[in-house]
């Protein structure tokens, strides 16, 4: 292949706004901060462990929690998680009611959860649970549960707004697939955090 051949399929690929491997700029920025992010969850989630391991005893999940409960609250982000699919596959059809009936169960999936959680921390508190006390014994549990459970709702609550303001966009016809896509991965990882979450705190 010449030269001349050559550059205009390159000049195609970069002078549209595209990338190498046919990925667009948002789609990737994405990508990078989902990456990143999940770097800064397993840093807390490995901390946990090691305080964990470190600590001689350490309170029993179900005696501090309601465990029924939190998987209650587990089930709903990941039943939130199907309803978003659903809309990126409508918004890909071009099914622009489906998207928005979509788009508002996976909104109203994420307020019930961030409801859930609320009680929950009001729970733990009424306990007399604290950052550097609790009524189990060992400090670091509470300190774990109130870092961990709440840096994850502040991404749970970032999730919301950006699909309330995709919802309302998709409404007035504004919204594009790729931004709905988008909306849809950074909402799937922050499902996929609560599953790890779930089993590393909770459960094990």
């Amino acid at each position: 292949m010449s030269d001349s051949q050559a550059a205009p399929a390159a000049g195609s690929l970069f002078g549209e706004g595209s990338l190498p491997f046919d990925i667009g700029w948002q789609k990737l920025m994405m990508w990078f901060f989902i990456i990143t992010d999940a770097l800064l969850f397993a840093g807390l989630l490995v901390s946990y462990g090691v305080v964990r391991v470190a600590s001689s005893t350490w309170p029993d999940q179900n005696v501090a929690f309601d465990m029924n409960y939190i998987t209650l609250m587990t089930f709903t982000l990941i039943a939130s998680s199907w309803s978003m699919v659903c809309a990126v596959s409508a918004s890909n059809a071009g099914n622009k009611k489906h998207i928005s009936t979509f788009l508002w169960l996976t909104i109203f999936g994420g307020l019930s959860f961030l409801g859930m959680q609320v009680y929950e921390w009001s729970h733990f508190i009424h306990e007399g649970a604290r950052l550097t006390s609790n009524p189990w014994g060992v400090p670091q549990f509470s300190a774990s549960f109130f870092v961990i459970t709440g840096f994850h709702g502040m991404h749970v609550t970032t999730g919301v707004i950006i699909l309330l303001i995709v919802a309302i966009r998709s409404a007035k016809g504004k919204a594009t697939a790729m931004g709905i896509e988008n909306a849809g991965l950074y909402w799937h990882f922050v499902d996929l955090v609560w599953v790890f979450v779930f089993a590393l705190f909770y459960l094990v």
